[in-house]
Protein backbone atom coordinates (compact mmCIF):
# COMPACT_ATOMS: atom_id res chain seq x y z
CA UNK A 1 0.00 0.00 0.00
CA UNK A 2 1.00 3.22 -0.13
CA UNK A 3 2.53 4.58 2.60
CA UNK A 4 1.98 8.64 1.25
CA UNK A 5 -2.10 8.04 1.55
CA UNK A 6 -3.82 11.35 2.85
CA UNK A 7 -7.64 10.73 2.92
CA UNK A 8 -8.87 7.39 3.92
CA UNK A 9 -11.70 6.45 1.44
CA UNK A 10 -13.70 3.13 2.44
CA UNK A 11 -11.62 1.40 -0.64
CA UNK A 12 -8.31 2.22 1.27
CA UNK A 13 -9.32 1.13 4.48
CA UNK A 14 -10.98 -2.36 3.13
CA UNK A 15 -7.66 -2.79 1.28
CA UNK A 16 -5.86 -2.34 4.60
CA UNK A 17 -8.37 -4.25 6.44
CA UNK A 18 -8.15 -7.43 4.59
CA UNK A 19 -3.98 -7.36 4.31
CA UNK A 20 -4.36 -7.39 8.07
CA UNK A 21 -7.36 -10.27 8.54
CA UNK A 22 -4.54 -12.20 5.37
CA UNK A 23 -2.07 -11.67 7.63
CA UNK A 24 0.13 -9.81 5.28
CA UNK A 25 0.56 -7.07 8.01
CA UNK A 26 -0.50 -6.22 11.21
CA UNK A 27 -2.22 -3.29 12.78
CA UNK A 28 1.38 -2.96 14.82
CA UNK A 29 2.87 -2.22 11.67
CA UNK A 30 -0.11 -0.58 10.16
CA UNK A 31 -0.23 2.02 12.24
CA UNK A 32 3.46 2.48 12.27
CA UNK A 33 3.70 2.86 8.69
CA UNK A 34 0.66 5.36 8.30
CA UNK A 35 0.52 6.87 11.11
CA UNK A 36 -3.12 5.77 12.54
CA UNK A 37 -3.56 5.11 16.24
CA UNK A 38 -4.01 1.26 16.61
CA UNK A 39 -7.40 1.50 18.23
CA UNK A 40 -8.40 3.57 14.86
CA UNK A 41 -7.06 0.50 12.71
CA UNK A 42 -8.68 -2.08 15.03
CA UNK A 43 -11.92 -0.24 14.66
CA UNK A 44 -11.91 -0.64 11.08
CA UNK A 45 -11.29 -4.10 11.48
CA UNK A 46 -14.08 -5.09 14.01
CA UNK A 47 -16.05 -3.23 11.27
CA UNK A 48 -15.40 -5.37 8.50
CA UNK A 49 -15.74 -8.52 11.21
CA UNK A 50 -19.21 -7.16 12.07
CA UNK A 51 -20.18 -7.02 8.28
CA UNK A 52 -18.94 -9.64 6.77
CA UNK A 53 -21.25 -11.99 9.37
CA UNK A 54 -24.71 -11.11 7.13
CA UNK A 55 -23.19 -11.59 3.94
CA UNK A 56 -22.02 -15.34 5.41
CA UNK A 57 -25.37 -16.05 6.87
Amino acid sequence: MDDSIKRWTAKRKTALVIEIIQGKTTVAEASRSFDLSPSEIEGWVDDAKRGMEPAVS
